[in-house]
This record gives C-alpha cells, structure tokens and sequence, in this order.
C-alpha cells in the first residue's frame, strides 16, 4: 500500500457477501447511536496535484473512498473509519468539496446518488429544478434565437433550485449511522481554518474570465491586483463555515428557508444585467426523489453483469447501455487492446454505436415528469433485439451522424435537440465497512457554476457558488417545423443530465463488483464506459482502465484525447471517413472494485483525486 502525504492508509477490507439487486427491499437499519462521536483531525498539508500525475492504484481489505480531492477523500476516510456508513462518508466528502473544488460541485448545485444497501440498489434524486416563474423561452434573446452560452450562464437567469444537501438529507435518514451535524464538521473545521489552494484550482481561477465579475468571488479568489491567490495560499471561507454550522443545527431546511435562502434569492434575482426569477417559494418547496434505477445485463469477458445507473431525468444509464448493448452485436465485443490501446477497429465500432446511442439521447430523454419513454418504458431503449437492429446500421464507413431509432416501432412527434455546450460536475465512488456502497456524481454545471457567490452578510468575501444548471436545457424550445423538443425549459422541470454513477453486479452472485462514474458534461458516458470496457472487458485493473486514453463521439466528430493515440490510428480512423478531432478530455474518474481480499480504487491522472481506506 502507497503511504500518503495526508496519512499512512493500512489498507484492511473483508468481502461482504450480498444478494442480487432485485431481491425485496428490507426496512433501512436504524442510525447507529452507539458509536463514539465523531471528532474530525485535518492533515497537516493537502496532498499537491496538477495537470497528468501518474497514480499507482490502491488497496484497501474494509472500506474505501475515492474522491476528486484529497482533503475530500481525506474527510470521508474518517468518517468511514469512525463507524460512519457509505452515505455519511459521501455528506462529508460533498460539504468539504463545496470548500475546496468550487468550481465543481458544492451546496448550490444538485447530485444523483446511487446506493446500495446490501439487499437492493436505490436511486437517489437531487437534481436542480426550474423555477416556478420560467418558461420555454428563457433562454430566447429579443431576435427570437438562442443565447449565446456564457450570455445565460453568467448571472442568475440560468440558476436552478439547488437539490443536493436536502437528497443527502434523505438518503441520511435511510442510511446514516453517524448524526448528521457530525457530518458537517470536517467542512467546518477547513472553511474556519483554511486550505491550501491546489494547483487545478489557481488554474481554473486563472482561465476563467467570468468568476472576478462577481464582487464576492473576485474578493475571495483574487488578489487586488486581479491575479488568482497563488498555489499554496491558505484560503478561509468563516462565511461557508457559518452556512455549514446552520445547516448542522438545522438540516437542509437552513439553506431552503430563512436567511441563507433569502439571500441565494436576492442573487439570483438582483444581478444587474442576467438577473433569474427563482424566489422563496420555490427554495422551501423543492423535493428530492427516490427513483427505480435503471439496471440492464452485459456480457463481457465470458461473464455475466448487471450495470445498474440512474434513470431519466439522467442520460448516462441509457446512453451506456445503448453503447455497451450495441457494442456486444459487433466483432468489437472480442477485440483486445493492441499495444495497451484500443485499436482503430475498435474504435470506429464504439464511436458509431456511441453516435447512435446519442441520437436516441437528443430524441428521447428528459425528465420524465413532463416526457413520456417511447413505447410507454425507458427500458424499451435497452431491449437486446432494438440494439441488435441498431448494431446492424453499423458498416466499414462511418455514419458521421446517426439517425435516432424507433424502439417499440412508435415515431416521436418530438424534435431532437441540437448538441450544446454541457460542463462540469464531480465524482465520488465508497464502499463502507457494513456492505453498502454508492456511486455519486454532484454538479453545479460549468467550472465555478452562474459566477454567482453567495454570502449571508453584507461587505464579506466568501459563502458558496449557485450552480447554472438551467442551461442543460435545450435553449431552443422547437425546430424550424415547430415540433417541440424533450428537453425543453418548463417551469418545476429537472434538466437533462450526463451524470452516470454506476454500480455493477455479478449477475450469478448477486455480489457488488464496481462502483464509478465521473465528470466531464456530456463526455462522462464515454468516460464510465471506458472504464467498464476498460475492468470487466479487458481485464485491466480499475486504475489502469482509468490511465488509458479518452475517446467518444456524442454523434459527430470522433473525439480522441490529443497526444494518446498514433497517427496511423487517427489515419485509419479518417480513412472510415470519420471527422476526427484530437482535444483535451479531461475526465475526472473514480472507480473501486471487487478484488480478491477486497477492493482496488483508481482516481484520474488528469485531476487531483485518490482513494483512501483501510
């Protein structure tokens, strides 16, 4: 086991026998008051990262976190190691990312997480909603066409009623061992007494052009002089500690209701040229939902799986089934690495069933509280024999763009939505010591979400960011015909979601083998399924399914991660007649799987997470 700058993890976690996901769900055992109280010691430094840092993988016999920062990860592994269960683990590692990668995710924003429990797979539902006064137009200038991006980003027009912290409160309430205030302690503890900047975020903070736009942000992250604070900077946040102290005394009710909730409302609403419309009502009559998760089988390696994922208002379970699904009807299902790499014939098979999947996604998916599934079932996109007649449009030439398919034979009166701009997110992936674990997948949209901060106290730096999710809506509500489109703004609607945590089983056992996901917009379905491809097709552990290279199409160009492929693939490829693109795809993925004796976790080279147990 690799020692860590943050501490020496002995890596200790027995196998848990479980049944199949489909057996009757039992009642939740009742939070665990017996344990010690928790008490929450912060490193003595961060743990650095920038840009591609090589990472060895990591064993573990009982629990385990992975996280997309180490102090995160950190603040999980003590939770875990203090008695705490996966979703206590999960509230500390999404409040200290709040802290320190706010250009991520964090309270403002939403969050899918998936669950199990031992017996049964839950899908918790955090995701932002619209609020109450928009409509389809919201994104419409006065000509009548859609905004530029960054126009509706920045400000509050593109704000939605954040989810994620009343979700965690749900799901504590099912699943927490530990009480939840405990929970908020380690976020408290860092926000009062600051974090070392990391080297990925002074880099964001540099990029960025919209962020110092914001009086608060630019007097927190800036120095005077416009310059983001330097790596290394103890940065203090006493006005997201003092959030975080509400929220522990009163549950998540503290940032629907009251102070902080008037203020994310003055935000939203008092931006001097974008303001949005949300008000009070909405923050106080937001809900989260418990969904059935979408669970399809897959054949890989002579071996039987169930992925389990999240359903609609999420793309990402769909999306990698229809891949995974379609892939298994083409010679690509036997095709082995060459040279450590996926082939070119390896890649044109995945990236034309990769387009096809996605031209049933921009048909199809939205939240299916305003949309129906075609053929009455979301499934209906998953059946073997749908994928097998979409696996047949497949021949030597690529497609370039594909045509959206007709599962259960029934045309949609519905219009595609053209491809747009889609960002951000984080990822955290935990198996406990009690035989639980998730997969978790948290948002505010683009890096540093509307560049709106909120603070609770007037003249004062510092609080939380409000996430943009708004704009993974189409911002077109219709076509040139005048047909509406799935995925359009209506008031109380959850945006269309990448977001793909997923949980993986053995179909003959019944036992859990793999919990993953990542970042990266519309690129996080390429990224999850590499990893699985990657694991249970090549055989590769779950840190060297992360190091390989990216690749995708999201039904246009081939996307292939700049400078990890040879030219003569890339030629090979162009000879299909595929458009390739060589680009940066910086995927952000945790993965822990089953191992003999316990498990093994990856974290992405191209970000700063580890994985942490014992």
């Amino acid at each position: 086991m690799p020692r860590l700058p943050l501490l020496i993890a002995s890596l200790v976690l027995a196998a848990c026998t479980s049944v199949p996901p489909s057996a009757p769900p039992e009642p939740a055992p009742a939070p665990d008051r017996t344990l010690p109280a928790f008490t929450y010691q912060p490193p003595l430094l961060p743990e650095a990262a920038s840009g591609i840092t090589e990472k060895p993988g990591w064993s573990t016999r009982r629990f385990a976190v992975a996280a997309a920062n180490p102090l995160a990860a950190h603040a999980g592994y003590q939770v875990l190691k203090a008695g705490g269960s996966a979703v206590d683990a999960a509230i500390a590692v999404q409040m200290v990312l709040t802290l320190v990668e706010p250009q991520s995710s964090g309270i403002g924003g939403g969050a899918f997480l998936l669950h199990y429990d031992g017996k049964q797979v839950e899908a918790f539902d955090g995701r932002e909603t619209a609020p109450s006064g928009v409509d389809e137009k919201l994104f419409l200038g006065a000509d009548g066409k859609p905004m530029p991006f960054y126009e509706a980003v920045v400000g509050g027009r593109a704000v939605g009623v954040p989810g994620a912290v009343r979700m965690l409160e749900m799901a504590h309430r099912q699943h927490g061992r530990l009480p939840w205030a405990q929970l908020m302690q380690p976020a408290i503890v860092l926000a009062e007494g600051g974090f070392q900047i990391s080297p990925r975020l002074h880099t964001l903070l540099r990029n960025d052009a919209h962020l110092k736009k914001d009086p608060i942000a630019a007097a927190y992250f800036y120095r005077p002089d416009g310059e983001p604070r330097a790596v290394g900077t103890v940065l203090r946040n006493p006005e997201l500690g003092a959030v975080l102290r509400r929220i522990a005394a009163e549950g998540a009710r503290a940032l629907h209701e009251g102070e902080i909730a008037q203020a994310i409302v003055a935000k939203v609403r008092q931006h001097p040229t974008n303001p949005g419309a949300m008000t009070l009502s909405d923050l106080a009559a937001y809900q989260p939902q418990k969904r059935a998760p979408l669970c399809h089988d897959w054949r890989a390696s002579g071996r039987d799986w169930q992925v389990c994922g999240f359903p609609p208002p999420s793309s990402g379970a769909l999306a990698i089934g229809q891949i995974l699904g379609i892939l298994q009807h083409t010679p690509a299902a036997s095709m082995p690495l060459q040279d450590g790499l996926p082939s070119a014939d390896w890649l044109h098979f995945y990236t034309e069933a990769a387009r096809l999947a996605f031209a049933d996604r921009a048909q199809y998916v939205a939240d299916p509280a305003f949309t129906a599934p075609p053929a009455g079932r979301w499934s209906s996109l998953l059946d073997p024999a749908y994928l097998a007649a979409r696996a047949r449009l497949i021949g030597p030439q690529s497609m370039k763009v594909a045509e959206p398919g007709t599962p259960g034979g029934e045309k949609s009166a519905q219009a595609p939505m053209p491809e747009q701009l889609e960002f951000g997110t984080s990822h955290l992936s935990i198996v406990d010591g009690y035989g639980q674990a998730l997969a978790m997948t948290t948002t505010i949209e683009d890096q540093f979400g509307a560049r709106q901060m909120v603070t609770t106290t007037p003249g004062r730096s510092g609080g939380f960011l409000l996430n943009n999710e708004l704009t993974d809506f189409s911002f077109a509500p219709a076509d040139a015909q005048g047909r509406p489109i799935a995925n359009r703004v209506q008031a109380g609607k959850r945006p269309r979601s990448s977001m793909s945590p997923t949980l993986v089983f053995d179909k003959a056992t019944g036992q859990l083998v793999m919990t993953a996901g990542s970042p990266g917009g519309a690129l996080i379905i390429h990224f999850t399924a590499k990893t699985l491809v990657g694991t249970l097709g090549w055989g590769l552990n779950a840190q060297q399914a992360i190091n390989l290279p990216n690749f995708g199409s999201n039904n246009g160009p081939t996307l292939l991660e700049e400078k990890r492929f040879t030219p003569a693939t890339v030629q090979a490829l162009r000879a299909r007649g595929a458009e390739v693109r060589e680009q940066a795809m910086t995927s952000g993925l945790q993965a822990i799987t089953r191992v003999p004796g316990g498990w093994f976790g990856g974290a992405d080279p191209r970000r700063e997470g580890i994985v942490m147990g014992e």
